[in-house]
């Protein structure tokens, strides 16, 4: 069949239109008619060549929709079944998984290709193969994905909404819950609100932060900030400094994370200052691989016992994280109709992520035209 997507052909590219012939579903895969993607900022890393992968590729790695038809061998899911798609495929078998750590499940060494488990794929035109964004590619009408990416969900979660728990809504909630450890009565201070910034807002005031604040230089954002649980906002990190030290009375901050669109060195450093002695640094945020962006005295890690590491996915297991969020929205615990700013066409993809990187989005959404 055919499919009309949203492509890179390289790095520092403009996404394109293009028409595709998809391929059927094979043994354990899916055939998903998606209704809504998220425009996330990874998406954008893959343009400026942040995240390395193979081109050409289909974009997208947040979105949800309805199953058309499966393959051999599928089960739990049927034709009809309403779906998000995690941006991490999740085997359940190798050592990660049956550790409990399935967001570093192996088969995440298939996202510099973003073939099919298989290692080929199922995107083709103009004689080239075509890779999906993190297996998925979102940016598309239909696609055809292993049954590892495939979570069902309730019928009556708006799909528009359920697209964004695929990627930004639990990495951001669960950087503060899961790898940030939040307690009741915490300092928080969270860098950068975008659409994972924005989740890491939600999920500290959620487990009990006493203050929560968040860092962003744009006006709009430390107001929905405000609005989702922020108790205080800063435009700077110099700002925040000055808050932290009041509000914890000189003590320092219990977590910091840095969730801005484009990690610095500069970021990480006032992360690092505004922790208190054995208080930890979360770095959701992302930079090119060879950029090297952390560089901090050991002296004050060592006699501080000050922690820093990294989240991916927040830490979570996506086929236990992406229901309960969507369970917590059903309970009204959690916020999403109130994340997107703006909706677009596929055909608007572009002037999506400009509006991204212009600041006037929280989270953009893409909604399927068929």
């Amino acid at each position: 069949m055919k499919t009309k997507a949203a492509i890179l052909r390289g790095v520092g590219k403009d996404w394109e239109l293009a028409e595709l012939e998809l391929d059927p579903p094979k043994a354990g895969e899916v055939l998903i008619r998606y209704v809504a993607s998220g425009l996330c900022h990874s998406d954008d890393h893959v343009r400026t060549g942040d995240i390395p992968v193979r081109y050409p590729i289909v974009g997208g790695h947040e979105g949800a929709g309805v199953v058309e038809q499966v393959g051999d061998g599928v089960t739990g899911i049927k034709p009809g079944d309403h779906v998000v798609c995690s941006f991490l495929p999740v085997c359940g078998r190798c050592r990660f998984c049956s550790r409990g750590q399935s967001n570093l499940c192996d088969l995440g060494a298939l996202l510099v290709d973003n073939c099919l488990p298989d290692g080929t794929f199922r995107m083709h035109g103009g004689g080239e193969d075509f890779g999906q964004m993190c297996l998925v590619g979102t940016f598309s009408q239909y696609a055809t994905v292993s049954v590892h990416s495939c979570i069902k969900i309730d019928d009556d979660v708006p799909l528009e909404v359920a697209a964004l728990v695929g990627c930004g809504v639990p990495t951001g909630w669960g950087t503060a819950v899961n790898s940030g450890g939040v307690r009741p009565g915490d300092t928080v201070v969270i860098y950068g609100i975008g659409g994972v910034g924005i989740n890491a807002v939600q999920g500290a005031s959620f487990a009990g932060a006493q203050h929560v604040i968040a860092v962003d230089p744009l006006p709009n954002k430390r107001e929905a900030a405000e609005q989702l649980g922020a108790t205080h906002t800063a435009a700077s990190a110099e700002e925040a400094q000055e808050l932290i030290t009041e509000l914890s009375r000189g003590v320092g901050a219990d977590h910091a994370l840095v969730t801005v669109g484009v990690v610095t060195e500069d970021v990480i450093g006032a992360a690092f200052n505004a922790v208190r002695k054995h208080g930890s640094v979360v770095v959701t945020g992302l930079a090119g691989p060879d950029k090297i962006n952390i560089k901090l005295p050991s002296f004050f890690l060592t006699l501080f016992e000050k922690e820093i590491k990294g989240a991916l996915f927040g830490g979570g297991n996506p086929f236990d994280e992406i229901p309960r969020m969507l369970d917590l929205y059903r309970a009204g615990r959690l916020k999403l109709d109130e994340l997107v700013t703006s909706t677009y066409r596929l055909e608007d993809v572009n002037q999506g992520y400009q509006d991204l990187l212009d600041g006037k989005n929280v989270r953009g959404i893409l909604i399927h035209e068929h």
